[in-house]
């Protein structure tokens, strides 16, 4: 059935249940255990499917047509992020909880019907009872124990490059994620927005990033180059939060903060699509899930690392100065990023797999 399709099939089967059992915790507030175990069910699983995601597009989709699939990916989440917004507001405030939960269920079910319907590659099972075989490709990168998958990982892993992507995803997506747990906080303690104003008004231009993301990100990153491509993103994050933590006369318009979401959230809806795309090319196919999904649990780490840092700087300086902090964070990034030699690590990779092909030829001459 695929090396990753069973598995992306087993996480959405689970994520039906657990949002069918969030949405019977009676009285979520006060039965935050219940919730608890509900969200974390929900996470676990989520993470699974992320992973077998990520690792079925490392694995299927060639290095060239890489950019243009993130930008589609990641557009489709961002656009998915705002829908789910907007649209599970307005359940909650307008009927309740359960039924959020019960329509989350039924998108992630009506989705599921796409991995029911198409192949990983051709000639494999649609299903286990249905007709169908491994193919000889995916026999070879399967690997059979633990020993080997984290020889193979750490192989590929302790390159200079992986360290350095490791590295620049970790401060990037904290500093996106430091950003966009900022404004929520600026806008409603600072700025006397309500709740409705800012879901509306962040989930709208978290839509135009991802539009945006899926029409050109790609597209501009496969013309231009992914390196050059993220310097003008990181560069230009950089000069709009300038702009806007020393616009402080400008900030009772709504106007004016609204500019800063859409500029922010197309630049990094485009920045990530090139930082995801550079993750796969730097990915060895043989242990390619496991390797981009230590990425992007560094990326998350990175993400939790950064918003604790907000309360100590905003109990200690000013919103301008806090606002800031961004900046500092994403020229670390950008400096990084200078540093990152992606030719480099798709040639060491190349010289890793000559060798492993090389070392199981020299077994199967010994008759290992």
């Amino acid at each position: 059935m695929g090396r990753k399709r069973p598995w992306i099939l087993l996480a959405q089967l689970g994520l039906i249940a657990s949002c069918v059992f969030m949405a019977f915790v009676k009285d979520p507030l006060n039965n935050l255990n219940h919730l608890m175990v509900a969200g974390f069910m929900v996470s676990c699983l989520a993470s699974i499917f992320d992973v077998a995601i990520d690792g079925m597009a490392v694995d299927i989709i060639p290095i060239d047509q890489q950019a243009r699939a993130n930008g589609l990916m990641w557009g489709s989440i961002i656009i998915a992020m705002s829908a789910a917004l907007a649209a599970g507001t307005w359940q909650i405030n307008n009927y309740d909880f359960s039924t959020a939960m019960l329509t989350l269920a039924l998108v992630v079910g009506s989705i599921m019907l796409v991995p029911i319907l198409f192949r990983e590659r051709q000639g494999e099972k649609i299903l286990p009872w249905t007709a169908g075989t491994a193919l000889p490709e995916t026999k070879q990168l399967q690997l059979s124990n633990w020993r080997s998958i984290f020889k193979s990982l750490y192989s590929v892993f302790s390159l200079r490059n992986s360290l350095l992507l490791a590295t620049l995803l970790f401060i990037s997506q904290g500093a996106f994620n430091y950003m966009s747990t900022l404004l929520p906080i600026f806008t409603i303690k600072e700025l006397g927005w309500t709740n409705t104003d800012y879901a509306h008004y962040y989930s709208t231009a978290k839509l135009i990033g991802g539009i945006s993301g899926m029409l050109i990100g790609g597209i501009l990153i496969d013309k231009f180059g992914k390196k050059k491509m993220i310097n003008i993103y990181f560069f230009s994050l950089i000069i709009f939060t300038i702009v806007l933590a020393f616009s402080k006369a400008y900030w009772s318009d709504k106007s004016f903060i609204y500019a800063f979401m859409i500029a922010y959230n197309v630049l990094y809806t485009f920045a990530s699509i090139g930082i995801f795309a550079i993750a796969m090319q730097c990915c060895w196919k043989k242990v390619s899930a496991s390797q981009f999904t230590l990425y992007m649990t560094l990326a998350n780490l990175g993400r939790m690392a950064f918003i604790a840092l907000i309360g100590p700087i905003k109990a200690n300086f000013s919103w301008q100065l806090t606002i800031f902090a961004f900046v500092i964070i994403m020229g670390l990034a950008w400096l990084l990023l200078q540093f990152l030699n992606i030719d480099k690590q798709v040639e060491s990779v190349a010289t890793l797999e000559k060798m492993d092909v090389e070392n199981e030829g020299k077994l199967v001459n010994q008759g290992v």
